[in-house]
């Protein structure tokens, strides 16, 4: 029987995974190499060894009603979308009123997890851990490793010839924290992902010019959709997951690219991504086109090579003059305390995982990797859905049969992602299903059909996978029913 779980970090994933073992009767561990909770949302002045780093002005690009724990909703207050500050607190407060803190190691570094020399008949890890300089060993049930892939960057210079004799400073993006020593610069931004955009935007308020250069293009969409409200409110629901289910797919990928050029045509601004119907995730960013339009964010095509003060550019343009660049190039995930890295990570440095979260080809099921599957969804109740499948796959109460693997999804951007890629509400769902919490419409249809229709027509936010079944919720309906008050408020 699975009693102790090891817990790898107290970011939004470990604090689930905490939560969801102690409410299935398990022990959990949680180990913790810095001194606070929140992982990726705790800002830090400079970027720490071993730590996910965001730059001052990071703000959500999930809306509170859809990026909560599901039964933690945001106080009604809380802007729609919120500043890192902001979503730090709300970590540090579901941790307190769930009474988590006391099952977390601060200062703590996990050095080593290793299956035991009768792993094939216990399932039990070796787990080492370092505190103070002092070493400890001990022996865990099962390990859910929430260690985020935002943490190790991507930095590949050899795609980038002369990047050597540049004479200008260059960094990865984690090292960026504010644009005030880039006043009246001209800087390079490389990488048209969020932190790409985000930067380049920022820069352009004190830098004299700022270039972003783009290999492949990509969907640039706006925080504030329709009428005003926050665009996954509309977006992200059963029905029009169902439609775009049903419909033939010609249609289908037209519909997107016209809804993706809705409020501005891409192409007029150098956007447009080589592959037009790509649902990989888009950008977010509401500032972006304007300053292309005040020629303040010149956007420019793939790096060909560097020069001393110089950049050539793929479309054989050349800008002079370049004083600094900034390599938005994404992270690659690496398990450093792994010994046998092959778990995780399987041909190619490519990663496959059952359901997107077990390592298929061990003799056991005793490991978790939580919150490496990317969706157009939010990461906070995806997770929380990871943790509860996974703790029931421990205990022996979730039918592995069928292997239906995730491989990983496509090459994108510079160097390759890193992620699994899947349809957010169908993911969400499978897991659902499996563990006995999807919510079953056609009964609230009977039962309660006022709820049915906001679960089928509204937005697929968090409280309805806490509304029946294990683990259900009181709150969940109300929530469901009012959530649209507290975004207006």
């Amino acid at each position: 029987m699975v009693r102790r779980v090891a817990v790898v970090g107290a970011g939004v994933s470990g604090l689930a995974a905490t939560k969801c073992c102690l409410e299935e009767g398990l022990e959990p561990i949680c180990f913790e190499q810095s001194e606070d909770v929140g992982g990726l949302w705790r800002y830090t002045d400079q970027a720490e060894e071993g730590r996910a780093s965001i730059y001052r002005t990071v703000f959500t690009n999930s809306c509170k009603e859809m990026m909560c724990y599901p039964d933690f909703p945001f106080p009604d207050d809380h802007p729609n979308y919120m500043h890192n500050a902001r979503v730090q607190h709300y970590i540090c407060k579901y941790a307190e009123h769930f009474d988590l803190l006391r099952h977390v190691q601060f200062k703590t570094l996990v050095t080593k997890v290793k299956k035991r020399p009768d792993f094939s008949v216990t399932g039990q890890w070796e787990v080492v851990t370092q505190r103070d300089g002092k070493e400890e060993t001990a022996v865990f049930d099962a390990v859910m490793v929430c260690s985020g892939h935002h943490v190790y960057p991507n930095l590949p210079l050899a795609d980038f010839p002369g990047i050597q004799k540049f004479k200008g400073c260059y960094f990865h993006s984690r090292e960026y924290k504010e644009p005030e020593k880039f006043r009246g610069k001209k800087v390079l931004v490389v990488g048209l992902g969020n932190s790409g955009c985000d930067i380049a935007v920022e820069l352009s308020t004190v830098a004299s010019q700022v270039y972003l250069s783009s290999r492949s293009g990509s969907w640039v969409m706006s925080r504030v959709w329709d009428n005003g409200y926050p665009w996954d409110m509309l977006v992200i629901t059963r029905f029009r997951t169902w439609l775009g289910n049903i419909l033939p797919r010609a249609l289908s990928d037209w519909l997107y690219v016209r809804g993706m050029n809705r409020f501005f045509k891409h192409e007029n601004f150098g956007l447009m991504p080589l592959n037009r119907t790509s649902r990989k995730e888009p950008v977010f960013n509401d500032d972006l086109p304007s300053r292309i339009a005040c020629g303040v964010v010149v956007m420019k095509p793939n790096v060909k090579e560097f020069r001393e003060t110089s950049v050539l550019f793929q479309d054989g343009t050349v800008q002079d003059d370049v004083d600094a660049v900034v390599f938005a190039t994404g992270y690659s995930y690496s398990y450093p305390f792994m010994e046998d890295d092959s778990i995780i990570k399987s041909r190619d440095n490519q990663v496959t995982l059952y359901k997107g979260i077990l390592p298929p080809l061990l003799e056991k099921p005793t490991m978790a990797v939580i919150g490496l599957v990317q969706s157009l969804g939010p990461i906070i109740p995806t997770v929380d859905l990871q943790c509860r499948w996974a703790v029931k796959v421990f205990q022996g109460r979730e039918n592995l049969k069928q292997p239906l693997f995730f491989p990983s999804s496509l090459p994108q951007r510079y160097g390759s992602s890193t992620t699994l890629q899947t349809d957010y509400i169908a993911y969400m769902d499978e897991l659902a299903l499996a563990i006995g919490v999807k919510p079953n419409v056609l009964k609230l249809l009977l039962t309660d059909p006022w709820l049915a229709l906001e679960v089928i027509f509204g937005p697929c936010s968090p409280y309805q996978f806490r509304l029946m079944g294990p683990g259900k919720w009181n709150g969940a309906r109300k929530a469901i029913l009012t959530q649209w008050d507290r975004t207006l408020q």
